[in-house]
């Protein structure tokens, strides 16, 4: 299952969702999305864009952990 890390990383680097959204040129909703780890697909420019306001690399943002099963998230 692809596991969104985001909330960790902005936690780490305190900083809000708004401000993140604003620095990255998307909806505060759009990026609430993605942090709770609701979204089908992520743009690589706003992957770009989020891994270069938060000074981290991609696999900080998004993991993959084959022990847990995306079945649930199909119920």
């Amino acid at each position: 299952m692809i596991i969104i890390r985001l909330d960790v990383m902005m936690a780490l680097r305190k900083v809000s969702l708004n401000h993140l959204a604003s620095e990255v040129g998307i909806t505060p909703q759009n990026l609430s999305v993605l942090k709770t780890g609701k979204a089908k697909a992520v743009r690589f420019s706003t992957l770009e864009a989020l891994c270069r306001a938060l000074d981290c690399q991609p696999g900080d943002i998004i993991t993959f952990d084959p022990e847990v099963s995306s079945e649930s998230e199909a119920l």
